[in-house]
């Protein structure tokens, strides 16, 4: 399978859902791709759907009530396989309208939303998975290309003098502000967008991982342009 991703040892390439779930992150390797070119509208879709709010959950049921063409109709069912896929896997996959995430910017020196690259955490062994049908498309980018910024020391001097506690405590008010979740990245650092219709699972920090979870980042949305996004 040769492709944009083929290139970067941080991504393992597979071509069935059950490879996705079952093949294992090892080495540098945290991010897994079931590459796949997609036919049918999926933009079709996006402009029958309502958007509530910045970011709507849609729902199976609200996909069937669409009247959609042919090429509409193969994006739907698409869709509604690859929720099926993940809820009989044992996941909880959410398929969202998105016009835009909240944004964090109570600091100058850190943020702690969505568009910055950041990992995940979960207490029990968990990956995360996502697939963009429509709009921007989300970043990766190796582990070696970023450090977190906890530790970069005029960031950390800040957040210090943030911190109202005991000098014990302090490591703890990192966590429990998710601040330990964010990287900064390397001047030569070269990210790696997700693109269209791939379906990825993203290595997750969690007690029983036995690679470093993936740095990824929300991408800055297009101007009048809607994401359409599986996530969980």
């Amino acid at each position: 399978m040769s492709n944009v991703f083929s290139d970067s040892g941080q991504i393992g390439l597979v071509a069935t859902f059950s490879e996705l779930v079952y093949t294992d992150f090892k080495g540098e390797m945290n991010a897994l791709c079931w590459y796949r070119n997609l036919d049918g509208d999926f933009n079709e879709i996006v402009t029958r759907l309502s958007l509530k709010e910045n970011i709507t959950e849609v729902y199976p049921e609200d996909l069937m009530a669409l009247q959609l063409s042919e090429k509409g109709n193969i994006a739907r069912e698409i869709i509604l396989n690859d929720l099926q896929l993940l809820t009989d896997f044992g996941a909880a996959p959410s398929l969202n309208l998105l016009k835009c995430y909240e944004r964090d910017d109570e600091f100058d020196f850190i943020a702690t939303d969505v568009y910055s690259f950041h990992v995940d955490r979960s207490p029990i062994a968990t990956d995360t998975f996502l697939c963009t049908y429509h709009g921007a498309a989300s970043d990766i980018v190796s582990n070696a290309q970023a450090t977190q910024k906890i530790q970069i020391p005029e960031i950390r001097k800040k957040l210090n003098e943030l911190y109202d506690g005991p000098p014990d405590g302090f490591e703890g008010f990192l966590t429990e502000n998710y601040f330990d979740l964010h990287y900064q990245l390397h001047a030569n650092a070269e990210p790696v967008n997700l693109g269209i219709g791939h379906l990825w699972r993203l290595a997750v920090d969690h007690p029983k991982q036995q690679v470093l979870p993936c740095i990824h980042r929300a991408p800055i949305e297009k101007e009048g342009e809607y994401r359409l996004l599986l996530i969980c």
